[in-house]
This record gives structure tokens, C-alpha cells and sequence, in this order.
């Protein structure tokens, strides 16, 4: 028993002076690839499945209509609440399509039931942060800067392009010419 602290000693010695090396993790190595935090398009994500025209820009009203037709097609009882199983399914539904960007439906004041304010307060509170300009619509320019990815490889490619308008490259888009805050 007296020994025992020099075996330890010994071997905590012999740890030390192992010739393996260790790898870095891999954020400090140069030559791998860092990982895209926004692979599921950042946190605009959850907005543009609200794109009911799919123009690239989403507008209040559009937002509006598809939050109000979510909410009524989740609303099965057809009693203006969601109960704790349909949030949890709900949720459990977001995270599978977007582990990423999943927002979860939270009953805040805690009344054992979710309505329509309660369901959409997260989409409407990121809407009114991410418009910039305050204009009521959310254009490709604001999305893409909050993390969005572009819809095509067009978009992706005329970002190369010198430093002229999108909209008077494309020919204003579908619909029709845009106009975009400083």
C-alpha cells in the first residue's frame, strides 16, 4: 500500500510522455471544410414555405393566409385550440422536416390550450425583425441575408454578377419591378 502512490505516479508519468499525438478537433484543421450552420436555410427558413406565389419575396398577407390555413388544418376538434397532443405532434412534425430551424408551438400562458396568437407568434415576431425596411414583405435580398439560401441556381449565380440591381437583371421577376430599401 505504500508504493501506491509512486505506481500512480508512474503512471500517470508514462500518460504523459506517450508518443501519440493528438488530432485537433475539427474546427482548428485547416484542411477541412467548415460546417454550414445554415444547411436548412438559417432561420428565414420557416418563412418561406409562406411564399404562396413562389416569387422569392414574402409579403404579410401571405404569411397571414398560410399561418391562418396551418393553424385550421392542425385545428381538428375545430375548436380554435390546440391541445397538448396536437402540439405535440406539431413539433414533433418540425423537427423531423427542419431539426435546424424548428420553431415549437408553446402553450405561453399556459391555459391548456394553444390559439392562433400563441401559434403564430414566432413566425410573425422573425417577419417584423427581418424586414428591414418595414415595407410588409420580406424581399430575396432580406432573406438571403438573414441565412436563406436562393431559391435557384440562377439567383446564386447573378449574385456574382457586377454590382447592378437583381431586379433589372432578371426583368424585375414575376412580379414586376421591386423596389428595395438602402
Amino acid at each position: 500500500m505504500r508504493h501506491f502512490p509512486l505506481i500512480l505516479l508512474a503512471i500517470v508519468a508514462l500518460t504523459a510522455c506517450s508518443s501519440e499525438r493528438r488530432q485537433p478537433p475539427p474546427w482548428l484543421r485547416p484542411t477541412e471544410k467548415p460546417r454550414d450552420e445554415n444547411y436548412h436555410g438559417g432561420n428565414a427558413a420557416i418563412l418561406l414555405k409562406y411564399d404562396a406565389n413562389h416569387d422569392g419575396t414574402v409579403t404579410r398577407d401571405e404569411l397571414i393566409r398560410g399561418l391562418k390555413a396551418e393553424f385550421a388544418a392542425h385545428d381538428t376538434h375545430h375548436n380554435g385550440c390546440l391541445d397538448a397532443d396536437q402540439a405535440a405532434q406539431i413539433n414533433q412534425d418540425r423537427v423531423d422536416a427542419d431539426q435546424s430551424t424548428a420553431t415549437p408551438v408553446v402553450d405561453w400562458n399556459q391555459d391548456g390550450c394553444i390559439d392562433y396568437t400563441e401559434f403564430s407568434a414566432a413566425p410573425y415576431s422573425l417577419f417584423d425583425q427581418l424586414d428591414a425596411d418595414k415595407d410588409g414583405k420580406l424581399t430575396p435580398k432580406e432573406l438571403e441575408r438573414a441565412g436563406a439560401k436562393p431559391r435557384d441556381s440562377d439567383a446564386a449565380a447573378s449574385d456574382q454578377e457586377e454590382d447592378e440591381p437583381r431586379d433589372h437583371r432578371r426583368g424585375g421577376g414575376r412580379g414586376g419591378p421591386r423596389e428595395e430599401g438602402p
